[in-house]
């Protein structure tokens, strides 16, 4: 996935309200960004954080840039903070036959209605086989201190991430298949788990959703203000 127009830098003042930002940039402007991303940020979001920022290509728009990346000031590492860059990295790796070789020729369509009432990111429909239900969920978080080298998901409690779980094992009971992929939007991970401490019914409903067939992956990525692509497949504990 590459940015349609070049990333500028700048300097994180704060984050505020979840999708604001002040941001100064190396100009010495100050500006508002928007911030794509519900979440924590725990350990990203700090002032002086170094951060990258792409420009609006609607002059019409009301915040006339969003924070893409930022760098991990603990370990170094580029982290994209877009989650809603997820889904066109994943269908990349998707396409490339990066998850699953046989999803590299399948058909593969966006949200497609399921469950009661959700829409799954993709449904890989390959030549042979049962079709599968994918759900992307984008990792950011890594507490240098206590889990070196270990992304964690979620950063912060998802009632929403709990009830996609609960649909895709409704989804594997029913004979298909179902799989959640974590897309760790860092480079300097070598396994995922869930973060239980963080999300005790998230944990517990990734558990059952493993019981009943849930399949679960997670590759890595390659970041730059370039952009971004997913790397090698990386390991995950529930």
């Amino acid at each position: 996935m590459h940015y349609p127009a070049p990333l500028v830098r700048g300097t994180l003042l704060r984050r505020y309200k979840r999708f604001l930002a002040d941001i100064e940039l190396e100009t010495g402007e100050r500006v508002i960004a928007h911030c794509p991303n519900p979440g924590s940020m725990a350990a990203l979001a700090e002032p002086g954080a170094q951060v990258w920022l792409s420009p609006a290509d609607n002059p019409k728009r009301k915040l006339q840039w969003t924070w893409e990346l930022v760098r991990d000031a603990a370990t170094g590492s580029m982290v994209g903070i877009n989650t809603g860059r997820a889904n066109a990295i994943a269908e990349e790796a998707l396409r490339a036959g990066s998850v699953e070789k046989a999803f590299a020729e399948a058909s593969v369509r966006r949200e497609v209605r399921y469950g009661e009432s959700s829409r799954v990111d993709f449904l890989v429909s390959p030549d042979t086989g049962p079709p599968c239900y994918l759900e992307i969920k984008s990792v950011t978080l890594r507490r240098s201190a206590t889990a070196p080298h270990i992304a964690e998901f979620p950063d912060a409690v998802t009632a929403r991430g709990a009830r996609h779980l609960q649909e895709l094992a409704a989804v594997s009971a029913s004979g298909n298949r179902a799989m959640l992929l974590y897309l760790v939007q860092r480079e300097d991970c070598e396994t995922v788990r869930v973060a239980a401490d963080i999300d005790p019914a998230y944990a517990t409903a990734a558990k059952m959703a493993r019981e009943a067939g849930v399949e679960f992956r997670a590759l890595g990525c390659r970041i730059s203000p370039a952009g971004i692509a997913a790397a090698a497949p990386l390991p995950v504990e529930i």
